[in-house]
């Protein structure tokens, strides 16, 4: 059995849709991603009845949630619905393994999500660098170093 025949059996057997990144890595809905993207192994990108778009360029690490939705509300019987979020990340983004990013995050330009952190529903400017749980943003973090002339 060829890689494209494993493919095609694995998006059978499983609600996995056959990707151009990796067999494990699981795309719900439509999401809108750029070129040059990487995404690892175990990372999902959900955006069932969002907007989730992924700008050019980004390397997002395995074992990412992407995730628009959250239905701990519904799950406690405070809403009959999921609530769902668009989720905006601009090109050149980083985000390090074990990350997840809930909906309503949008995240600029350049920056640089480490491990393990939990993204919240907010606007990240360009340049940061965040980390950690609760989220640590320290805006234009990376700013002065891109622009440096000492880039090594």
């Amino acid at each position: 059995m060829d890689l494209s025949e494993f493919h095609n059996l694995f998006s059978l057997l499983t609600n996995f849709k056959k990707n151009r990144f990796h067999p494990m890595v699981w795309i719900n809905g439509d999401p809108q991603i750029g070129e040059n993207v990487s995404i690892g192994f175990f990372s999902e990108v959900n955006s069932k009845d969002a907007k989730v778009q992924i700008g050019d360029s980004c390397d997002i690490a395995s074992f990412v949630s992407i995730n628009c939705a959250d239905s701990h509300k519904k799950c406690i019987e405070l809403s009959e619905k999921i609530e769902r979020k668009d989720i905006i990340l601009e090109q050149n983004v980083f985000v390090g393994s074990h990350v997840v990013i809930k909906g309503g995050a949008y995240i600029g330009h350049h920056s640089v999500i480490a491990s393990g952190t939990i993204v919240e529903g907010i606007k990240i400017p360009p340049y940061s660098l965040v980390s950690g749980n609760p989220m640590n943003i320290k805006e234009g973090y990376y700013a002065k170093k891109i622009n440096s002339d000492d880039k090594k």
